[in-house]
């Protein structure tokens, strides 16, 4: 059994001040991507967890490592003891890269565990209950478990439909830096001005790409900036997606390290992720599809 783990891109993400529980409060609209990490469950002498692909080196896989949290608090919440299985996560998607990979590991293992002990005869916890289960691991986890277009608030946890959209053609583009949240977070409370974790004038729905460009013209993400101040070569990528043709609008995910081109077709898109890939062989840049 295997499950996709989606790609997670902030549209845009309203910041506001730190709170007295050290959070920030957030307004986001996150979509997700047709690509990312995999998640493969497979019969085992005994339980196990391991990490391969193109940026498992650089990932921890003990007790830090969210895929083998979320089986943990998972087959304690069913209160039963399967037959021991492997989880093998194929990490994708760059590290600290703001496109919420660890979060969307841990959702995706969620789910293929409950598909599993649903399919042995055990009663699954409902969804609600896993919402709170996947709240309990991270702020964004809840958001990756549905894994479609949320309006997020709060510390991301509060969770809301987002307006009807098209699906957006998008580049993903990551300069090879990784981007530490904490960083980023640090510089965006040292940094003078207004902090609002506002909710921009959403349409009922979307009609095409450039709608979503018109409206994401007036709505910002609060952590671009000292993202690009902490690592510059997040400023570097920006500048190369807004000058290229196919670009529609470019902006930051997360708190970064990954850019985000809009474009207004998928062949668009590919061109785009073929050029860059050839011109900056150090990033890592992909042709993708968002809902």
């Amino acid at each position: 059994m295997e499950r996709l783990a989606p790609a997670k891109v902030n549209l845009f993400l309203h910041v506001g001040p730190l709170g007295a529980d050290g959070y920030h409060p957030i307004c986001s609209l996150m979509v997700f991507a047709d690509i990312g990490d995999q998640v493969r469950l497979a019969p085992a002498a005994s339980m196990a967890f391991e990490a391969r692909g193109l940026f498992s080196e650089a990932l921890g896989v003990g007790g830090d490592n969210l895929v083998p949290r979320a089986r943990d608090r998972l087959l304690a919440e069913f209160k039963v003891a399967p037959a021991p299985f492997r989880l093998t996560l194929d990490k994708r998607l760059p590290i600290a890269a703001g496109l919420g990979g660890g979060s969307a590991d841990a959702a995706a293992t969620l789910n293929l565990i409950t598909d599993f002990l649903t399919a042995s005869g055990a009663d699954p916890p409902g969804e609600t209950r896993l919402e709170d289960i996947a709240r309990e691991l991270g702020a964004d986890v809840a958001a990756c478990l549905r894994s479609r277009c949320v309006i997020a608030r709060g510390r991301g946890d509060r969770l809301a439909p987002a307006p009807p959209m098209p699906p957006l053609d998008v580049v993903l583009a990551n300069p090879g830096a990784p981007s530490s949240t904490r960083a980023v977070y640090r510089a965006f409370d040292a940094a003078p001005g207004e902090r609002r974790a506002d909710v921009p004038n959403l349409p009922r729905a979307f009609q095409s790409v450039l709608d979503v460009v018109d409206f994401m013209r007036a709505a910002r993400n609060d952590l671009e900036a000292p993202a690009v101040a902490s690592q510059p070569l997040i400023g570097e990528a920006l500048a190369v997606l807004r000058a290229e043709p196919e670009t529609r609008l470019a902006r930051m995910s997360g708190s970064g390290a990954t850019c985000f081109s809009l474009c207004e077709s998928s062949r668009d898109a590919r061109r785009l992720a073929d050029r860059l890939a050839a011109v900056h062989p150090g990033w890592w840049a992909r042709a993708c599809r968002l809902g």
